[in-house]
């Protein structure tokens, strides 16, 4: 939202510096992004008197000048502008002068051979134009001297704030002059809009045929105005449209545009000769189209509600004209249209379309409805008054609204929720002065909100008004109270822990974040159990993002993929974030996941002097997945490795982390050659997923002390078994039960081969594993390491049917 200072004085009555209202506009919500004031930027620029315009000796398209600027002896100018002559007044830049048009910075120059000591510019080198023909000519009696900006205007500056969406009120300047009003920095100029008389009634039938959808379109007034003369706007309407960024256009339509912003009150003209008959707001018919004011071609549907003639569709309501009907310099009678217009439809049409306005924009938040017709007089008048004519009363279809909302409101609850004592007097000016009607003496009163406040529904909304008002600044900080044992319990969840600890853990192991969409392909999404209905967008934002992610893989694969299409081929990525699986709350959790791809392995990437770096392979992927478990805090002794995944995973280059058959919390493996065509994928491409909603919950033990770590002085002894098994048989399964055969002694469990072949029965596998048994009380003994022996022997036949390979 954009405006000049000039024009919100025009509504505020304020001695107030621009920093001061600068301040206070983002002091009470409305955040100010930024301040444009040319006459700062062209303080240097002066109007100068070119005194004579000589040929330059050494150029044909040069002059050179002697100017008179006001300040001393005349300064010599070398111009290259066709116009340059003697005894015209033009704008002088000296030396050290920032020219925007060109992006330097003047200095005394040497140009052919001839010095020159500033410049005269022209309107596009001071950035106000396009103008690069020659340089400004000013009138004669422009006074020598005088700053340029002062003398064109331009030395108003324009304000940009930044509005919330539940503030459609400030949407217009008087509604920012009513805030600023509000905080005592100055007084609001109440405007009374008495209603406007026409001479007879308006002609044109008017209509609004929408059956059960009547709410789309309560209330709509229209009036026509004969006789008009539509020129150019003044030159003030001009300035300020110009100022905020608009291009006039004419008369008629720079009088709507105006009022939009001057009082938030969107309004449409129609040329009355190009209307056919009465105009009726009704929803379009399929297939119907318009071509707008833009210059665009609209195919409407049945939601779209249109204003139409007999000819057909004129508008569509409440976001852009026709063409057809538009106004123009042939315009000589007019009808002036003020509607009410459904929020929540103008901004669905609005999305599926595809067009933005100024209108749609304050429409889609709400406008004042009891300023619909007070907004036809007030541009009824301005009609009157800047193009002549004669104007019609207003043809009325259907009635404003009820916005009467009375709020029970007790004056304690601004220091319940705010933490600030404010003398009764002080809160009910400051509702009193934004609008509100306050009835009542005691600690309760009732408060009418007021027409242009749809935002305002509860006590707490009213709190808040207070406060901004009264200033954030004054609500004195206090400590937060602390327990009675003086320390203070951990805030986070247990899965805000380990979100948190999670991302440390991959980013430990090289692996870099990204960050997503959370919506995917509908073709992405079924090939990794999502695509259902229920997790489909109703209005995507991008039509290759149409579906909730059931995983957060294939993000990252395409995440990986652009960045080998871009030369980067060996990237290793991880994300945690939200899955869906189902829309409701059950069916989102919480997952992490990494995409190795190339030879972005955990021990290094790229090429070696050494020769060419292995590429990423399934173990690689579950070596990220167990080193993530283990950061956690996840007990892994029973966790199991259980061969095979997802369908989207290398049936036999894949594995499944599972707590047990009804416990599944990951998969990791290599990505399956059908799903990577799908996705278009190619080169080595690993990847992993935990769900850390499924992970177990830690086991507190308050009164459990972390025993000290102890370290055996006495040396560790290894054994090496090779069991024969069935070929279904796990290693798994062999490393669990050689390790509760002797807990106390044997410290680990390692899997050094598998063999199949010569010497091994048909169905069956040598599986070699090494014990490594560590004595605590004193070295062990032959005997004592042969019993550990067999018990190992014992208790791998006795899990698993193995023998001892002989």
């Amino acid at each position: 939202m954009k405006f000049t200072l000039s024009w919100l004085k025009e509504h505020l009555d304020t001695e107030a510096s621009l920093e001061a209202i600068a301040d206070t506009l983002t002091r009470i919500g409305l955040e100010v992004e930024g301040i444009e004031d040319k006459a700062a930027a062209l303080k240097p620029y002066v109007i100068a008197n070119v005194i004579s315009a000589e040929q330059h000796p050494n150029a044909d398209r040069l002059r050179v000048c002697m100017v008179d600027a006001g300040d001393g002896a005349p300064l010599q100018v070398v111009c290259g502008a066709p116009n340059a002559r003697a005894g015209m007044k033009s704008v002088f830049a000296p030396p050290g002068t920032y020219v925007p048009g060109k992006n330097i910075t003047l200095s005394v120059g040497t140009i052919r051979g001839v010095e020159s000591r500033g410049m005269l510019c022209s309107g596009a080198e001071l950035g106000l134009g396009d103008d690069h023909d020659g340089i400004l000519d000013l009138p004669a009696d422009a006074p020598i001297g005088m700053a340029y900006a002062l003398y064109a205007g331009l030395d108003d500056p324009v304000i940009e704030i930044n509005l919330t969406p539940n503030r459609s009120d400030c949407a217009s300047i008087h509604g920012i002059a009513r805030d600023l009003a509000a905080t005592g920095i100055g007084t609001l100029k109440q405007e009374s809009f008495q209603q406007l008389r026409g001479e007879g009634a308006c002609p044109v039938p008017l209509a609004i045929e929408l059956g059960e959808n009547r709410d789309l379109c309560p209330y709509f007034t229209l009036r026509l105005v004969r006789g008009v003369t539509n020129g150019p706007s003044p030159d003030w309407m001009q300035a300020r449209l110009r100022a905020i960024g608009l291009r006039p256009i004419n008369a008629l339509v720079d009088i709507t545009n105006y009022l939009t912003f001057d009082r938030g009150r969107p309004l449409h003209v129609f040329d009355a000769k190009k209307v056919a008959g009465g105009l009726t707001v009704r929803l379009a018919r399929e297939g119907e189209e318009l071509k707008a004011l833009d210059g665009r071609t609209y195919r409407l549907d049945a939601e779209t509600v249109v204003i139409a003639d007999q000819n057909g569709v004129e508008s569509i309501g409440g976001i852009i004209g026709g063409e057809a009907s538009g106004c123009d310099a042939d315009t000589t009678d007019v009808l002036i249209e003020s509607a009410l217009w459904n929020p929540r439809n103008i901004a669905r049409t609005g999305r599926r379309l595809g067009v933005i306005t100024d209108a749609r924009y304050r429409f889609e938040r709400g406008v004042d409805p009891a300023f619909t017709l007070p907004g036809l007089d007030a541009a009824t008048r301005l009609v009157l008054d800047i193009c002549g004519g004669t104007a019609s009363q207003p043809s009325i279809a259907g009635e404003p609204p009820e916005t009467d909302h009375v709020i029970d409101f007790p004056w304690t609850e601004v220091r319940r929720l705010a933490g600030i004592e404010l003398s009764r007097a002080e809160m009910k000016v400051t509702l009193e002065s934004l609008g509100f009607h306050v009835a009542g003496s005691g600690d309760r009163v009732k408060v009418l909100t007021p027409s242009w406040r749809p935002d305002v529904e509860g006590k707490a909304d009213l709190v808040e008004e207070i406060i901004r008002i009264a200033g954030l600044d004054r609500i004195e900080p206090k400590p937060l109270l602390r327990s009675e044992t003086g320390t203070v319990g951990p805030k986070l969840t247990v899965l805000q822990r380990r979100t948190r600890s999670a991302k440390r853990a991959l980013a430990s192991r090289g692996l870099l974040e990204a960050v997503t969409w959370s919506f995917i392909r509908h073709e992405d999404a079924k090939l990794f159990n999502g695509g259902g209905t229920d997790l489909a967008l109703a209005n995507p934002i991008a039509s290759d993002l149409s579906d909730m992610r059931p995983s957060l893989v294939p993000g990252l694969l395409r995440s990986a993929q652009a960045n080998a299409d871009r030369g980067y081929g060996d990237v290793a990525l991880f994300e945690v974030g939200q899955c869906f699986e189902t829309d409701q709350p059950e069916g989102q959790s919480i997952r992490a996941a990494a995409v190795r791809r190339g030879s972005a392995r955990h021990a290094g990437a790229g090429r070696h002097w050494s020769g060419t770096m292995p590429v990423v392979d399934a173990f690689e992927a579950k070596a990220d997945a167990l080193a993530l478990l283990t950061a956690l805090g996840i007990q892994t002794g029973g966790l199991q490795i259980v061969a095979g995944g997802p369908e989207w995973l290398h049936p036999g280059r894949s594995g499944t982390l599972q707590f047990g058959p009804k416990n599944p919390v990951g998969w990791f493996g290599e990505i399956h050659p059908k799903a990577m065509k799908a996705l278009d994928l190619k080169g080595a491409l690993v990847a992993f997923e935990i769900t850390l909603d499924a992970l177990p919950l830690p086991k507190y033990k308050p009164t459990k002390v972390k025993p000290a770590l102890a370290l055996s002085d006495l040396q560790a002894v290894s054994r090496d078994f090779a069991f024969v098994v069935g070929r279904d048989v796990a290693a798994a399964d062999v490393i669990r039960a050689a390790q509760g055969a002797e807990r106390k002694l044997i410290t680990g469990v390692e899997v050094f081969d598998i063999y199949e072949g010569v010497g091994i029965p048909e169905e069956s596998k040598s599986i070699a594993v090494a014990v490594r048994l560590q004595p605590v009380e004193r070295t062990l003994t032959d005997a004592e390491i042969e019993a550990v022996s067999a018990k190992i022997v014992a208790e791998v036949a006795k899990k698993t049917g193995a023998t001892l390979r002989a």
